[in-house]
């Protein structure tokens, strides 16, 4: 019995332990998450200005793809636009910032994911100041 206790507080202690490492995040500042992501789990970043929230649906091999897109300064998300298109695998589409900066969302083979592609593009315009 003390062993099984010691060996689930083992277990305890590593899965806590990525939680102690990861350090607090400002109240303002968005969560990334840059996929590639399965059905309904959600891809959040930002392009240029404007805040992101991407989904899919798997549509009979496709993927239905579904954004929001807002100001990053808009508080209350009064500026908010979603749209829903249906890709091919393979496809992509794409999200462009006023500011000429582009997000590439790529459905994955048999609408497995969807996933941010061009990443170069992508880094190289989010490091600019």
């Amino acid at each position: 019995m003390f062993n099984r206790f010691l060996s689930l507080a083992g277990a305890a202690a590593l899965i806590a332990l990525p939680a102690v490492g990861t350090r607090a995040r400002a109240a303002d500042e968005l969560a990334q998450n840059l996929g590639p992501v399965g059905p309904h789990e959600p891809i959040l970043t930002t392009v240029g200005s404007k805040s992101v929230v991407a989904f899919y649906e798997p549509d009979d091999g496709h993927c239905a793809v579904h954004a929001v897109v807002w100001n990053t300064t808009d508080i209350n998300a009064d500026s908010a636009a979603r749209f829903q298109v249906t890709v091919n695998p393979r496809q992509m589409v794409k999200l462009d910032s006023p500011e000429n900066k582009s997000l590439d969302l790529q459905c994955g083979d048999n609408a497995e994911t969807l996933a941010i592609v061009g990443t170069s593009e992508f880094i190289d315009a989010e490091a600019a100041p």
